[in-house]
């Protein structure tokens, strides 16, 4: 096994691409438990990224690389752990830091995602807390959705994920997310006539 800082062949860093992949294939195991909805690591990674891009574009004097950094690689180490949810975390033990060292070990750029994710860690910085409050308010987005279509134990959870917000920012964002309905960013002029006379409009703009 290779240490980080040391020259990688292709091998090493092809076997990491292929690594990330099964983050797609990874469940999150919370919405076991909420009754509804699924979402895979990986699709909670992507959209915690654009959270904490416009987080970090919100803020001033804010290392916006640095934060969305910080979101693509919060969760890696479930490639090989999998996802534990709150109630597994209270009596199951996951070595991420043995996760992430056995992976970093073999990468020439493995130093950098360790920092990244040892600043991430610790929460001192503001691009960290940016980063962590990106990665509650994407769960909080993923409970509003199912709020919308009719579940009750979502609502139950939405108080706690809100109360684990940090910075001022996330907080405005997270009353937004509250009081807007999911499917308002295609559906919430609903008597346009589109939804109405649709084939009509179609016609009309191919011929």
């Amino acid at each position: 096994m290779k240490r980080a800082g040391k020259k990688n062949s292709n091998k090493e860093i092809v076997d990491f691409l292929f690594e990330v992949g099964i983050l797609s294939k990874t469940p999150r195991s919370g919405f076991h438990f909420l009754g509804s909805g699924q979402q895979s690591v990986s699709e909670h990674m992507t959209r915690t990224v654009y959270v904490g891009f416009v987080l970090a574009t919100l803020e001033k004097n804010v290392d916006s690389a640095k934060v969305m950094q910080m979101c693509i690689f919060h969760d890696l180490a479930e490639a090989r752990t999998g996802d534990l949810n709150y109630v597994h975390q209270k009596y199951t033990f996951s070595d991420e830091e043995k996760a992430i060292k056995d992976l970093t070990d073999t990468l020439v750029f493995g130093n950098k995602i360790l920092n990244i994710l040892e600043e991430y860690k610790q929460r001192k910085s503001k691009e960290a807390l940016l980063a962590k409050d990106a990665d509650n308010l994407e769960w909080l987005l993923s409970l509003k959705e199912q709020v919308d279509i009719g579940n009750k134990r979502a609502v139950t959870w939405l108080p706690s994920t809100v109360k684990r917000l940090k910075t001022k920012t996330a907080k405005d964002l997270a009353k937004m997310i509250l009081r807007t309905n999911s499917d308002d960013w295609w559906f919430s002029q609903k008597q346009d006539k589109w939804w109405i006379k649709r084939s009509e409009e179609v016609i009309k703009k191919r011929y």
